[in-house]
Order: C-alpha cells, then sequence, then structure tokens
C-alpha cells in the first residue's frame, strides 16, 4: 500500500514524537523502580536486636551525651522508636537501660532533630527493642 507524502510525513511525525515520548517514559520508569533498591542498598544496618548494638557501639550502658563526634545519633520520638530507654542510676546492664554520665562512657551519643541513626522513647519500665 503506497501512501501520499502528507501521510507519509505524518507517520513519520507520528512516530518520530510517540517513539520519543515512549522511550522517555520508559527510562523514567526503570530509573523510579531502580532508585529504592540503590537506597536500600546505601541505607545503614539495622540494629542488633540480639546484642543491642548500632553498627558495634551499645545501646546500653554508661551513656554521655554530646554536641559533636557522637558514637550515635539520636532522636527523642513520643512514638514508633528503634529503642525503648529506661535512665537508670546505677547498674545500666539491660538492654535500653542508660547511666548518663560525664566521662568514661560506653558510648557517645549526640541528641538531634533530623537524620537520625537511631530512635529512641523514654520510658519508666520495660526498656530495649521493641
Amino acid at each position: 500500500m503506497k501512501l501520499d507524502p502528507l501521510a507519509r510525513a505524518r507517520r513519520i511525525a507520528m512516530n518520530s514524537v510517540f517513539g520519543w515520548t515512549r522511550l522517555a517514559a520508559t527510562i523514567a520508569m526503570v530509573m523510579t523502580l531502580a532508585a529504592p533498591a540503590r537506597h536500600a542498598e546505601a541505607a545503614d544496618p539495622p540494629i542488633d536486636k540480639k546484642s543491642c548494638t548500632y553498627k558495634g557501639k551499645k545501646l546500653y550502658g554508661k551513656i554521655q551525651i554530646v554536641t559533636s563526634f557522637p558514637d550515635v545519633k539520636v532522636q527523642e520520638v513520643m512514638a514508633f522508636p528503634d529503642v525503648k530507654v529506661e535512665k537508670v542510676k546505677a547498674f545500666p546492664n539491660q538492654c535500653g537501660q542508660w547511666q548518663i554520665v560525664n566521662a568514661f562512657p560506653d558510648t557517645k551519643v549526640q541528641i538531634v532533630t533530623s537524620f537520625p541513626d537511631v530512635k529512641v522513647q523514654y520510658v519508666t519500665a520495660f526498656p530495649g527493642v521493641p
């Protein structure tokens, strides 16, 4: 079937416009689907519930609150914490029990409002990883 020149020009224009549009949409979809996978690979490892640690740093024991060079950045939340923390005066031996000290800490913690490593909720009973 032979097309007249005008119909042929329209067909070429339609194919090129829609062809590029389809290609761009396909590339955008592939990049969107691939982006979370790359982000998930780059995410920090979760809290080790067995040993109650984050990247090898204990989330219990003697804790020093610092303003710079922390071992762990912590955000205080009211719901959905990573660790429930109970402040104690002595013997912080269980997961989530913190004894706040000024020197010789097991872990140095910085309190932040965004981009935390760990989210904590202060409790008076049943500390630990929920």
